[in-house]
């Protein structure tokens, strides 16, 4: 039988979800088809956007800069989503363990993510500049520098985010079905790679998405740790859209194209890397 409140949600739905909904059309929805509209026309302000075709799409894959930062950006997400779950995972192995001070060390590997990316980028500017200075070096000497500089920090500041998400899967494993593994005497390794992580597979689906996505949205660490410095060669794409987008006058509308481009970019990569890992779960 249908509560009084269950009637009155349904007879008024769709003045409950009129907030939400509306909402979504005015920060979302609205600026994101008005983008990609400026993004074909050559434009200073809203008002006074020309229509100008594929003109700028033309002038983004011949900008060598945007080039760079593409391959440069996609080399950086992987190498850093890899190091990310792999540890990630390994520290929250360990900490479900039997471990005397397992919930310090927990804070403790948390606390990076609380701090903000503009502030990690500058501290980590500073440390690194004091490591290199060793060799009469800095942080941008040159893009792999920067580059490894890039992987250190975004590696130091989500492990311990991705961290968390692993912990909570580990704890609500099915119980029997590791007691089984020890009856029929399976080892830790086997017990591990032929049931722990199989089962895991949700979790590890939930990790690299956000991985994946924050690798390739990047910007405050990247603006603080080396500004792209040397010449460019360690800007990563949402840097080099930013700079064309406020720092090019006339480019307003290669920048605008650029972020199209960008946003398809890490929506297909996001699609295709969620539907192989969900893949995984069913066959697990």
């Amino acid at each position: 039988m249908i509560s009084m409140a269950g009637k009155t949600i349904r007879r008024w739905w769709a003045l409950f979800a009129l907030p939400t909904f509306a909402a979504f059309l005015i920060g979302f929805l609205i600026p994101f088809v008005l983008g990609v509209y400026l993004s074909f026309c050559k434009f200073s302000t809203v008002t006074d956007a020309k229509f100008v075709g594929t003109r700028n799409y033309t002038k983004v894959f011949s900008d060598p800069d945007f080039i760079h930062a593409l391959w440069y950006t996609t080399a950086f997400t992987i190498i850093t989503t890899v190091v990310i779950n792999v540890l990630a995972f390994a520290i929250a192995y360990m900490l479900t363990k039997a471990i005397k001070g397992s919930t310090l060390f927990r804070s403790v590997f948390f606390m990076p993510n609380l701090i903000g990316g503009i502030i990690l980028g500058y501290v980590w500017m500073l440390l690194l500049n004091g490591v290199l200075a060793h060799w009469g070096r800095s942080i941008t000497y040159s893009g792999t520098y920067g580059f490894w500089g890039m992987v250190i920090l975004v590696c130091w500041q989500q492990i311990g985010y991705m961290m968390i998400i692993y912990i909570a899967g580990l704890q609500s494993l099915p119980t029997d079905v590791l007691e089984a593994a020890a009856v029929d005497g399976a080892s830790s390794r086997q017990t591990l790679f032929r049931v722990t992580i199989p089962l895991m597979m949700p979790s590890i689906t939930v990790c690299t998405f956000l991985t994946v996505t924050n690798g390739f949205k990047l910007f405050d660490q990247n603006l603080a740790l080396t500004g792209g410095a040397p010449s460019y060669k360690s800007e990563l794409l949402a840097l080099n859209i930013y700079r064309t987008f406020y720092g090019r006058f006339g480019y307003e509308g290669v920048g605008q194209a650029k972020a199209v481009v960008f946003f398809i970019i890490v929506a297909v990569i996001s699609l295709v890397q969620n539907k192989l890992t969900r893949s995984r779960e069913v066959s697990a």
